[in-house]
């Protein structure tokens, strides 16, 4: 499955698709440490996590698709 990230200021929506492109939930999550690990926690709970796409990685985002990187989970560039 695959993620993917809406970035904001204080918030980051994430929602999860399958391989056949249905979407399977969505769900918010604090800009915070335990935040990004919660989410993390979340989209994996859903299945096998192939990649996840985050908005903002230059912005919103950077801390996030860091997070994910550093968890060994592919975050395509911009």
């Amino acid at each position: 499955m695959v993620g993917g990230v809406d970035a904001h200021t204080d918030f980051h929506q994430a929602a999860v698709i399958d391989s056949i492109g249905r979407h399977l939930a969505t769900q918010a999550f604090p800009t915070t440490p335990d935040g990004y690990h919660r989410l993390l926690d979340w989209l994996r709970s859903h299945g096998d996590l192939i990649a996840v796409g985050v908005e903002g990685t230059g912005a919103y985002g950077c801390e996030l698709a860091r997070y994910l990187r550093q968890n060994q989970v592919t975050v395509p560039s911009r």
